[in-house]
């Protein structure tokens, strides 16, 4: 069966080929907590789909609007054959339940590189923060190039970054941009490091060529399923 866990997920959990991101949009925060208790009993009433799917997350927006939604597959394929034999009953029972939901679309990536949780380190994440950086077009082969001075200016900058739990730069397989997904303390403590004075490494990330631009999603953990 599904089941239901209060565990965020792992990123770096090796068996993971294909982690995939989605947005919906659903209006108010009202809409935003009714689909998500629905999306949970959807599933818990059913076995869990494939062995393929290690995970399946949904967090509530600051906006008051949107969902987004984490699942962690072991390949393509596996989410394929899901579409084909168990996704649309689920759609269908959420449909129905919260109509009216506006569905963006699925980002497929490939995990790259983590700034990975330090040992010891039992924090639990209090703000989920996606960035989605876009490349110019022809310029998706200086993605690893970028994340590996991002990497390196967060090595440098330990104090600024001190709320920071983990970062996690996925590389979509579309070649267009990379999704950073970092785990923070508080709101508090990801706003103390926006305001903090950049250095010379963040700078040459700020003006990296061919990075078209940015924008930023906050986020708070909501529904974690996982095989029972």
């Amino acid at each position: 069966m599904s089941r239901r866990t209060e565990q965020h997920p792992d990123l770096t959990d090796p068996r993971i080929g294909a982690p995939f991101f989605s947005t919906w949009r659903v209006g108010t925060p009202e809409r935003q907590q009714q689909t998500v208790e629905v999306i949970g009993r959807t599933w818990e009433r059913r076995p869990w789909p494939a062995g393929d799917l290690l995970g399946y997350h949904v967090y509530t927006g600051h906006d008051g609007s949107t969902l987004m939604h984490h699942s962690q597959w072991s390949s393509e394929q596996g989410y394929e054959a899901f579409v084909k034999t168990h996704r649309q009953e689920r759609v269908d029972e959420i449909d129905t339940a919260v109509p009216g939901i506006e569905r963006v679309g699925l980002g497929r990536y490939r995990r790259y590189r983590s700034r990975e949780r330090n040992i010891g380190d039992v924090r639990v994440p209090g703000l989920i923060v996606t960035v989605r950086i876009d490349f110019e077009e022809g310029a998706g082969e200086r993605r690893e190039e970028w994340v590996d001075l991002v990497l390196k200016a967060l090595g440098e900058d330990p104090e600024g970054d001190a709320g920071l739990i983990s970062a996690h730069f996925h590389l979509s397989t579309d070649g267009g941009h990379v999704l950073n997904y970092a785990e923070w303390e508080s709101d508090q403590a990801y706003d103390e490091a926006l305001a903090a004075p950049g250095t010379d490494v963040w700078e040459r990330v700020r003006t990296y060529p061919g990075v078209k631009g940015s924008n930023g999603s906050r986020y708070r953990h909501a529904l974690g399923l996982v095989p029972g």
